[in-house]
């Protein structure tokens, strides 16, 4: 793995007609970084990813992933080499795909079992993601007969098929229950705090799906960053309550952290 930055922006911005979705954006992650990126709804978070999984170019400023720069590499080439969860991505899963499909059918960065051949490594690799991220049982099952936890986790293993050098995740709780929420967010701690795991950043509204062995936070408002850096330091009443335009109150116990409104 590169000693490079993981994901490097410099004066990003992206714009839409009159609209700047992304302004200003100067961050770094690096190989043994686990961030997580905060926001209200509309904050830039997933057009923040989308640029960091090479999926749509800046329109000012510059983007450089895994040691490349975005508009001087043929990103068909680097996709593969990044993990990526959303709920655009879940949408192009037929229904009626076999679920050890989803999962192994990565490894050639398709959606769907098609005429691909897979050798003994591929099913191998397949079949210990599905294990680790408890879907085994699942695997003969058409991907639309499974709950939301169970998608979810599908999902993970299948960003996860190519070892890749950076995981991003894209709001993996929600619509998650309580108890599969909780499932999900201990096993995100293994991962955070695998030695050998690729970097990871996750998008999501709420500090309670923060897993322990996360490092770093990024809090976004109106495309904006309100700042960032290590978690501590950034996961605080004050900033949290700028970002979300609401006085919050703020805890952690446990490695976990919690907010509501102030009294």
């Amino acid at each position: 793995m590169s000693s490079d930055p993981v994901v490097e922006m410099q004066g990003v911005d992206v714009v839409r007609g009159e609209t700047h979705l992304l302004r200003g954006i100067d961050w770094t992650v690096e190989a043994d970084q686990r961030w997580v990126v905060l926001g209200p709804n509309g904050a830039g978070k997933t057009t923040l990813l989308q640029l960091a999984a090479a999926q749509m170019h800046p329109t000012r400023g510059e983007v450089t992933l895994l040691g490349e720069t975005l508009g001087a590499v043929d990103v068909f080439e680097l996709r593969p080499r990044i993990g990526l969860t959303s709920a655009a991505l879940a949408q192009r899963i037929e229904p009626g795909e076999r679920t050890g499909d989803v999962v192994l059918s990565a490894g050639y960065a398709v959606v769907g079992r098609w005429r691909e051949r897979y050798d003994v490594h591929d099913l191998t690799r397949a079949a210990m993601l599905m294990q680790q991220w408890g879907v085994t049982p699942m695997a003969h099952r058409p991907f639309g007969t499974l709950s939301e936890g169970e998608r979810k986790r599908v999902q993970i293993a299948r960003a996860l098929m190519p070892d890749p050098e950076l995981l991003l995740l894209d709001e993996p709780g929600a619509g998650l229950d309580l108890g599969g929420r909780e499932d999900l967010v201990s096993r995100l701690t293994d991962l955070a705090r695998h030695a050998y795991a690729p970097a990871q950043v996750l998008v999501t509204h709420h500090v309670e799906e923060i897993p322990p062995g996360y490092t770093h936070a990024l809090l976004l408002r109106g495309g904006e960053v309100v700042t960032a850096g290590p978690l501590e330091q950034v996961v605080t009443q004050e900033a949290l309550s700028e970002t979300f335009g609401l006085a919050l109150q703020v805890q952690r116990a446990d490695g976990r952290w919690t907010a509501r409104r102030a009294a």
